[in-house]
């Protein structure tokens, strides 16, 4: 700090920039205050935030699911880990999943589809590269984790076929 007025007055005034960050909810202020020609005291106040959208965890397994057939699902304890539940399929890289072939298009499957092995059940887009996932085995989409956009990744559950 510089030779402002008063060191009191001024950790007031960082402790208002503080709070004026918490109340409307900002990550970074930066404020230049002069008190002369050669007399200036310079604050940048900044909170870390964690970004959500950079995580891609799969919903925890207690969280409902998308669609009704959440009845059907294998009957788990309720803090089992998707990735181990029996017909799992799990992503085989990291990535962004889709859902459908393109916007607009019908997606893929969706809860209740019966599908043959080696059917495209989503889309993976790694490294601006469009990886067709195939069913791992022929039977009925039990229940899907990811929403279409959503980053996976590696060994994330992506959907039961049972």
């Amino acid at each position: 700090m510089s030779n402002s007025p008063s060191n009191d007055s001024d950790v007031s005034f960082i402790r208002a920039l503080a709070e004026l960050l918490r109340e409307n909810d900002l990550t970074e202020l930066t404020v230049k205050r002069e008190f002369g020609e050669n007399d200036s005291l310079n604050v940048t106040v900044s909170r870390q935030t964690i970004a959500v959208a950079a995580q891609s965890a799969p919903p925890p397994p207690s969280a409902p699911a998308p669609a009704p057939a959440a009845a059907a699902a294998p009957a788990a304890s309720a803090d089992a880990d998707p990735a181990t539940l029996p017909g799992a399929v799990n992503s085989p890289m990291v990535g962004t999943a889709y859902l459908q072939g393109e916007p607009g298009a019908d997606p893929f499957v969706s809860v209740g589809k019966v599908v043959k092995e080696g059917e495209t059940v989503l889309i993976i887009e790694a490294m601006k590269t469009m990886n067709q996932i195939p069913a791992p085995r022929s039977g009925t989409v039990k229940r899907v984790f990811v929403e279409d956009g959503t980053p996976v990744e590696y060994g994330a559950p992506l959907m039961i076929i049972e």
